[in-house]
């Protein structure tokens, strides 16, 4: 077993050597992708984009499977590897995609290493203790790393993002990645993450305020260059002012677990912007537009969501009343009511990430790339949305995957616990505490009458 990671080596070492070009012919670029490239590029994105993010989701739940899905994933990826270096047909010019595969053998010979030294079950009370956090980090990690490099992949296959259109992509590519990570997060509390709000005695809103104003901060200062101000530098730069500001009354707002609006109306405000973006082409106008009217959406969503859904986190409080085992009466968890609001709650999540995808498909190269097919707006605008709700699928499936393997297989809980999860019935309810003045005098026994 401890050989395993010197085999893999030695298999992925000479593909290193594989040649990278800096200039290309017009018959290297425009030569059709044979079939070993759309191998491998299937394979990747199986193997990043389901199987390591299964494979992440079931360690989390501690389930069995957890291994056996990790070490096919690992497999597949050396090879889908070597194929991405053994390929014919069209030539690249060197860039960050092979540059990432390189640094990607790191966190995946880490990850294999840790994985192995914990099936050891060695030293328990002194290195595994590390070895499990590092091995958690670096698997919740994958799904980062796997994003990052499949859009790098997509870059690469049509050779944007060169010269003077670098800025223009980081600034798409970045925060349309961010809008769809801020309605995957939103999504995870939706759905498991609750108890951890309410733990954490901090609001959604609270955290989302910090990371606004953050963001605002760093893009105040980095959108404009040069000495002259053009329009788009006005507008960017106004946009990280407002969302600076904005965060700072929304952490202020948000304090002492409160919930707060002011996040959904920077939203609202950037997706308003966004839509009266002025473009050189019509479609590229009409993207922009329905993106910013998404992103509104989005905010009106969270809006309602915030002030009629869920408009208060109650913090967890400790004792018996509160358990998780205790059998007392609870809410009544399918009410009409509490359904419609769990349904509700999935809105606001999908609308973040159908606006962070139709903002990374909006720069100035893909949009022109799909003006000289003939393709129009509408066509692009809803293969957009179609890969949105494909991509929320994906994420919903983990997530009840999460809810429904391993420690939180609900057979499982009923097979080796011994007290239930869920109230059924008022076997038991915690009597309750009488308020100090009107406690009854205590009797010692042993004391006389």
């Amino acid at each position: 077993m401890t050989s395993l990671p010197i085999w893999l080596l030695a298999l992925v070492l000479p593909t290193l050597a594989h040649e990278h070009h800096d200039e290309l012919t017009e018959e290297q670029s425009s030569a059709p992708i044979d079939a070993i490239l759309w191998l491998h590029i299937c394979v990747q994105a199986l193997v990043w984009g389901v199987l390591f993010p299964t494979g992440m989701v079931l360690g989390l739940s501690r389930s069995r499977w957890h291994v056996p899905l990790q070490s096919v994933g690992f497999l597949l990826t050396i090879g889908g590897y070597i194929l991405g270096h053994s390929h014919g047909g069209r030539a690249f010019l060197a860039g960050v995609h092979g540059t990432m595969a390189n640094i990607m053998l790191i966190p995946i010979a880490l990850q294999l290493a840790l994985g192995i030294y914990l099936k050891l079950h060695i030293q328990e009370r002194t290195l595994r203790p590390y070895a499990v956090v590092a091995h958690g980090i670096v698997g919740k990690a994958y799904p980062v790393i796997g994003w990052t490099q499949m859009l790098f992949g997509a870059i690469t296959v049509r050779g944007y993002c060169r010269g003077g259109h670098l800025g223009q992509c980081l600034a798409h590519y970045i925060m349309g990645s961010g809008f769809i990570a801020y309605g995957i997060i939103i999504a995870i509390l939706l759905l498991v993450g609750e108890t951890w709000i309410r733990r954490s005695g901090r609001s959604p809103e609270w955290w989302d305020s910090w990371v606004i104003m953050l963001w605002g901060i760093v893009n105040t200062f980095t959108e404009h260059h040069g000495s002259g101000w053009s329009v788009k530098d006005m507008q960017h730069t106004i946009l990280g002012v407002l969302w600076w500001t904005g965060g700072a009354l929304g952490i202020f707002l948000s304090r002492n677990n409160q919930r707060s609006v002011v996040p959904s109306l920077i939203i609202i405000l950037t997706g308003w912007a966004m839509s009266e973006h002025a473009q050189a082409l019509m479609i590229s106008t009409k993207v922009h537009s329905t993106f910013g009217h998404t992103l509104m959406l989005a905010g009106v969503a969270r809006i309602v969501e915030v002030c009629f859904i869920v408009p208060k986190y109650t913090p967890l409080e400790e004792g018996d009343g509160h358990s998780e085992h205790t059998l007392a009466e609870g809410k009544d968890e399918g009410s009409t009511a509490a359904s419609a609001g769990r349904a509700f709650r999935h809105l606001p999540s999908f609308l973040l990430v159908c606006a962070g995808l139709l903002f990374m498909s909006a720069t100035d190269e893909e949009l022109d790339y799909v003006h000289d097919k003939g393709m129009d707006h509408v066509t692009y605008i809803l293969i957009m949305f179609s890969v949105a709700f494909l991509l929320y699928t994906l994420v919903v499936v983990l997530i009840n995957l999460y809810s429904t393997s391993g420690r939180n297989d609900a057979s499982a809980v009923k097979e080796h616990a011994i007290e239930l999860t869920t109230p059924t019935s008022k076997w038991y309810a915690p009597v309750p505490a009488a308020d100090e003045g009107e406690a009854e005098p205590m009797h010692v026994i042993g004391d006389e009458d």
